[in-house]
């Protein structure tokens, strides 16, 4: 049976777009809001959601995605918080989740216990940012016991040489991390996303996504076209920083994005 992942990726190829991700950092500014927020999203027609877990020392992140995970922290957000969260999520809505997370957070409650929970939770795949495929041998049977998917990050400093490493751990899709750097909205995409894209296909019949500075509606129209998916974080994170202690304002603001994004595209190749 195909996963929600697969299933996903099949319908966007149908209908000849790429799979819209959207990230958010799960409980940020709290738990209530946070859910609220990301069913805004979800009703604004995304494919993928994707949940940043809370992390104390984000490495790859962003002043955006930092501060949002502070806040989240702030608010008591913990490990088994963000499951709930998911859980709450999947009263309403089926749609595939991805956790974008660090070893650190896997590692303290172990990788057999944290695969366990996720999927209990209703959680679709693991992306953990900062674990190298040649070390990830039992978090990668965890996951396979499971049947959670695996998501692993290609660099434009990547070697080719590693990209059959990284493409063998994967099972979900492949993140391709458009510059070098950290999360965060830039004005201007990187220059050849299409030739990477392309050399990562070389070695993987699975999804190549494309994130980490996609802000703009042109942004996520030229993404579109090369890639199988587009992801945009810290553009929608800021909904949600711009408006803190207005909910009704997060929801607007979430709206008018998701609709000048989403229609961005839904652009046939």
């Amino acid at each position: 049976m195909n996963s929600r992942i697969q299933n996903i990726f099949a319908q966007c190829k149908k209908e000849k777009r790429a799979c819209f991700v959207a990230y958010l950092c799960a409980g940020d500014p709290n738990f209530e809001s946070s859910i609220e927020a990301c069913r805004s999203l979800i009703n604004s027609g995304i494919d993928i959601l994707e949940l940043g877990v809370p992390f104390s020392d984000p490495l790859a992140d962003g002043q955006t995605n930092q501060l949002a995970a502070q806040r989240a922290l702030e608010s008591g957000m913990t490990s088994e918080k963000v499951f709930q969260l998911v859980e709450e999520i999947r009263s309403f809505s089926s749609i595939p989740i991805v956790f974008y997370t660090y070893y650190n957070l896997v590692f303290s409650m172990g990788s057999e216990t944290y695969a366990e929970r996720a999927k209990k939770a209703g959680v679709d795949a693991l992306l953990t940012l900062d674990l190298p495929p040649e070390e990830a041998e039992e978090h990668l049977n965890s996951c396979e016991a499971q049947n959670i998917e695996t998501v692993f990050i290609v660099a434009p400093t990547t070697p080719e040489e590693r990209l059959v490493k990284i493409c063998e751990a994967t099972t979900g899709f492949i993140y391709y991390v458009s510059r070098e750097g950290v999360t965060g909205e830039q004005a201007d995409l990187s220059q050849g996303i299409q030739s990477r894209v392309d050399l990562i296909k070389r070695y993987t019949d699975l999804p190549v996504v494309v994130g980490f500075g996609v802000s703009s509606s042109d942004h996520v129209r030229s993404i579109a076209q090369v890639a199988d998916g587009v992801v945009v974080g810290s553009a929608i994170v800021n909904c949600i920083a711009e408006n803190l202690g207005n909910q009704k304002a997060i929801e607007s603001a979430l709206k008018d994005k998701m609709g000048s994004l989403l229609e961005a595209n839904s652009l046939k190749r």
